[in-house]
C-alpha cells in the first residue's frame, strides 16, 4: 500500500509540472502496457537515415522511430541507405539492443515532389516496400505534399487516385499498410479511402492539418473512424511546445481515441519551441515525455 501511495504521489506530481520529469521505470512500464505508443521521426531530429537515430531515439524516451527513405531529388528513387542488407541489419541489431521498435519508413521526398507526375512512381514504391518487408515494418508513410494538394489542385485528383490504387495492390502483396496525408478534411479522405477501395491504403492522420484549417480536431478523428487511421502524427505546427498549445487539447483527443477504439503509435513530428528550434533533445524530450504523461500514464488511479 506504501509503495502504490509512493508511485501515485510520484506520478501526480510529473503531471503537475508538464510530464518533463517523469521516472524512466514507470514511463518503460506503462508503454510496455499501453496501447498507445509513442515515436520520433529520424528526419525531424536531424539523423535522416543515420543509425545514431536510435540512441538518440532512446535518450529522447521515445518507443520507437520513423525512418526516413532518404532524399529524392531528381532521381528514379530514393537515397536509401537502406537497400543495402548490411546496413539494414545494423539498424535492426541496434533497435533490438535498446529496445526500441521502427514503426514506419516515410516517403518525405513526396512533400515537395508530385507523386502524381513522377513518372518512375512505382519504382520508388517498390523500393519503399521491398524495405519495409526486409525489416519487418509495417507501415509506409505516403504525404501528397504541396504538388499533391488535392484542395488547390483538384484536377490532381484522378491521377493520384490511379495511382493509389495501384500502390496499394503492391502493398497488398508485401503485406504492408501504406498511410496518406492529404490536404482534405476527414470526411473527403473518408471518400478517397472508399474509391481507392483497398484495406492496404489508410489515412496517417495528423493534428496539425486539422487544427491549421479551424477543424474540429476530435469530430475529424470520428469521421474517419478506428479502421481508416494507421498511424497519427500527434504533434500541430512548430513554434510552441504541446503542452503549452491552446489550440489542442490532448486529454480530450485521448478520450476520443479511447471512446473510438484506436491504438496504436502516436508520432511527434513537429511543435518545437520558436526559442530552440534545432535543440532537438530539448523540444523532442518535452513533447515525447508530455504525451506518455497524457497517454501511457494511468491517470483512473490518480
Amino acid at each position: 500500500m506504501e509503495q502504490h501511495n509512493r508511485r501515485t504521489f510520484i506520478v501526480k506530481a510529473t503531471l503537475l509540472t508538464g510530464g518533463l520529469m517523469i521516472p524512466e521505470h514507470l514511463l518503460f512500464a506503462a508503454s510496455k502496457k499501453s496501447r498507445y505508443k509513442i515515436a520520433v521521426i529520424d528526419l525531424m531530429i536531424l539523423k535522416r537515415q543515420k543509425i545514431s537515430a536510435l540512441p538518440l531515439t532512446k535518450e529522447i524516451g521515445a518507443d520507437g522511430l520513423e525512418i526516413d527513405m532518404g532524399g529524392l531529388g531528381d532521381r528514379e528513387t530514393f537515397d536509401n541507405k537502406l537497400a543495402d542488407p548490411k546496413v539494414r541489419q545494423e539498424y535492426l541489431d541496434k533497435a533490438k539492443e535498446l529496445n526500441l521498435e521502427i514503426c514506419s519508413l516515410a516517403m518525405t521526398g513526396f512533400y515537395a515532389q508530385s507523386f502524381a507526375k513522377r513518372p518512375t512512381y512505382q519504382k520508388m514504391m517498390q523500393d519503399c516496400l521491398d524495405t519495409a518487408k526486409a525489416m519487418n515494418i509495417k507501415v509506409v508513410f505516403l504525404p501528397l505534399g504541396v504538388q499533391g494538394d488535392l484542395v488547390k489542385n483538384p484536377e490532381l485528383r484522378v491521377p493520384i487516385l490511379e495511382r493509389l490504387k495501384v500502390a496499394g495492390k503492391m502493398a497488398s502483396k508485401a503485406g504492408v499498410v501504406i498511410g496518406i496525408e492529404t490536404a482534405l478534411d476527414a470526411k473527403g479522405e473518408l471518400e478517397l479511402l472508399k474509391e481507392i477501395g483497398c484495406r492496404h491504403v489508410k489515412s496517417y492522420f495528423n493534428f496539425s492539418n486539422a487544427i491549421k484549417n479551424g477543424r474540429d480536431l476530435n469530430q475529424e478523428l470520428k469521421i474517419l473512424g478506428k479502421k481508416n487511421i494507421i498511424q497519427i502524427h500527434a504533434t500541430n505546427e512548430d513554434g510552441i511546445w504541446l503542452q503549452n498549445d491552446p489550440n489542442i487539447n490532448l486529454k480530450k483527443v485521448k478520450e476520443t481515441l479511447d471512446d473510438m477504439g484506436w491504438k496504436g503509435w502516436l508520432v511527434v513530428e513537429r511543435s518545437r519551441d520558436a526559442s530552440q528550434p534545432t535543440n532537438v533533445k530539448y523540444n523532442f524530450s518535452a513533447n515525447t515525455n508530455y504525451l506518455k504523461s497524457v497517454f501511457q500514464i494511468d491517470n483512473s488511479s490518480l
